[in-house]
């Protein structure tokens, strides 16, 4: 579990910490922006996530992955039990109450099936471009998926799949099964955008369907723009430099008026408060943390190694690109937080974890006998 003996403390990623540690604290002054009241459940969290941080890069990932099987188990107990006794918000069931706070077991369930599938692709490394081994891999995929999608998730799903294509193909999916793929899905997902957008189609609910024509036509639905219309406003109104220092416009900010924004909607607290500068500069610090996070799987000493660290770089840089793309009506409007800014326990904890497990990868010697 702890083998401080095999550990080069040398290799502690300092710089990649900083950076995790930059974006919280930025994450909760924009929080304390928005919801005065709020913030210091945030700075707890980010005590709490150091803690998490600290204990995780000590354990060695090759323990925790050793129990795939039991955290696969548990993950989809957890989504069960949302779904019989799970917490309501925003006509979305995704919570359980655990009386100091509310966990979403869908943020946990990210670094599960990467531990899990990271496992399981090290295990059958020479059956990965069998029919029936990748058949099954989409089944397992497709369980805690179908879970997190029925309580109304789409985008943590969405999270799920990209998180598990990098994952094969990182895993060595032989090109003479990707290249059918993309010919027949690029044609697919054409024709699949197009029957969404059709009245009689049967996919999406109709607010979601709603989202995706709003963004092709704003114009024609204001109330479901709403939301993205005043992200941008607020956004724009930050120029270079941002309000934060402008005393006479301190009564002014547009973000208030947009619903969720120190959750979902956080960059245009961002964009506002900080200007220009100040959201390059978030920008800057998350490609600067998906980069450590590729460059451990590069160096990472073993294939599960290698595996873990790519789903966890997928995993960060697919969340940043949707979130920002939501809040500036890029991509139709999709609940999904920006890691380690948006106010949410469960998500800085998952994130937290993330980090922690990239850290001890880089500890490892660069060589593994196993």
């Amino acid at each position: 579990m702890f083998k401080f003996k095999n550990y080069d403390f040398k290799r502690y990623n300092i710089s990649l910490l900083f950076a995790v540690i930059t974006l919280v604290s930025i994450g909760v002054f924009l929080i304390k922006q928005v919801k005065p009241d709020d913030y210091k459940k945030q700075i707890l969290g980010l005590i709490g996530g150091l803690m998490i941080v600290a204990i995780v890069s000590l354990i060695d990932y090759h323990f925790i992955s050793s129990f795939y099987i039991v955290l696969y188990m548990a993950n989809l107990a957890l989504l069960v039990l949302v779904k019989l006794i799970g917490v309501e918000h925003n006509n979305a069931q995704r919570w359980l109450d655990l009386k100091f706070f509310e966990l979403q077991p869908s943020e946990l369930t990210k670094i599960i099936l990467i531990i899990f599938f990271a496992k399981l692709f090290t295990i059958f490394e020479h059956r990965i471009n069998n029919a029936i081994f990748l058949l099954l891999s989409i089944i397992l995929m497709a369980i805690p998926t179908f879970l997190i999608l029925t309580q109304t998730d789409l985008s943590t799903s969405l999270v799920l799949m990209m998180i598990f294509a990098m994952l094969i193909f990182a895993a060595g999916l032989s090109w003479k099964i990707i290249l059918p793929i993309v010919i027949i899905g690029i044609p697919l997902g054409i024709g699949l955008f197009w029957y969404v957008q059709q009245d009689y189609q049967a996919i999406l609910n109709p607010y979601q369907q709603e989202r995706i024509l709003s963004i092709l036509n704003p114009e024609a639905y204001p109330g479901t723009m709403y939301q993205q219309d005043n992200s941008i406003q607020a956004i724009g109104s930050g120029q270079l430099i941002g309000k934060l220092f402008d005393d006479s416009e301190s009564a002014i900010r547009g973000y208030r008026h947009v619903p969720i924004a120190e959750s979902d909607f956080i960059f245009s607290v961002a964009g506002e408060e900080l200007g220009f500068i100040g959201s390059v500069l978030i920008l800057l610090l998350f490609l600067f943390i998906i980069y450590k996070c590729l460059s451990t799987a590069r160096k990472a000493p073993d294939r599960i190694g290698m595996l873990i660290a790519v789903g966890i770089a997928s995993m960060f840089a697919f969340q940043v690109f949707v979130n920002i793309g939501v809040a500036t009506a890029l991509l139709p409007n999709t609940g999904i937080p920006l890691p380690f800014l948006s106010q949410g326990l469960s998500s800085l904890i998952s994130s937290m974890i993330a980090i922690g497990i990239i850290l001890n990868i880089r500890l490892q010697p660069n060589k593994l006998t196993r």
